[in-house]
């Protein structure tokens, strides 16, 4: 059966008429890159490490160099991951809804790569990185003996720009994020567990203000008890044949 046979009737009409639409996407979207979870990233040498020791505020300040280095191995493991069907469905619903709202969980950029352009990265970008004292960003740096690098404002080091275990979620995400939760009419949550606060909260803040709610996941989450549509399995199978049912052409 085909993938477009699965969705109802109703769930395709009301699609077709949709303004405004946010979406929530998690690890589950870039897995089908091959895109490595960040304890599944923890082979080799780094398997010896737990995720305080690489990716929270006190590793860095006890070891810079250590998580320097951590972050750096998951940028190079990145160099050959391209974008899957899932980034580039959600690209063409972008150019198909008026007013339309990409939030991830995901730091490696892959939506934008896919063409996506109104991204809210609530978990930061691994390519990016910042000033741990002064906050300037770092176009590019020069790999030398000093690892971290060191920032040419202030002589500060460099940084991932990415959340870390317990550091807050940067505000102006998070207030863009919630805002197009309250002002959507259908809110997707697509390859995410769900569990992972404050961005598990956002398709509940959107059920409040009266989103339909579409899940796409792989198996059910916290959210399915409250999903308007559970559609289980790829989200790089699934979209594209979505996108194919209510706008035609390619997906």
């Amino acid at each position: 059966m085909s993938a477009e046979l699965l969705f109802r009737d109703d769930l395709v009409k009301r699609l077709r008429d949709v303004v405004r639409a946010a979406v929530l996407t998690g690890a589950g979207a870039s897995q089908e890159s091959g895109v490595r979870t960040f304890r599944d990233a923890q082979v080799g040498l780094w398997a010896q490490f737990r995720p305080e020791d690489l990716a929270t505020p006190e590793a860095f300040a006890r070891n810079p160099k250590r998580v320097w280095d951590w972050y750096a191995e998951r940028r190079r493991l990145l160099q050959d991951v391209e974008p899957n069907p899932a980034h580039w469905a959600l690209a063409e619903m972008e150019r198909r809804i008026p007013h339309f709202t990409l939030i991830t969980q995901n730091i490696d950029g892959l939506h934008q790569r896919a063409g996506s352009v109104h991204v809210v990265e609530l978990h930061g970008n691994l390519h990016r990185v910042r000033c741990s004292v002064c906050g300037r960003y770092a176009e590019r740096w020069d790999e030398t003996e000093e690892t971290p690098p060191r920032c040419v404002a202030c002589g500060g080091m460099l940084r991932p720009d990415v959340v870390w275990f317990g550091e807050f979620l940067p505000r102006l995400e998070w207030e863009r994020a919630r805002s197009a939760a309250e002002t959507c009419q259908v809110f997707f949550s697509i390859g995410t567990s769900g569990v992972v606060e404050p961005a598990a909260s956002l398709p509940f803040i959107a059920k409040r203000q009266g989103a339909l709610i579409v899940e796409i996941n792989l198996e059910a989450t916290p959210l399915t008890p409250s999903a308007d549509y559970s559609l289980r399995g790829k989200a790089g199978e699934i979209l594209p044949a979505l996108v194919r049912a209510v706008w035609g052409g390619e997906g």
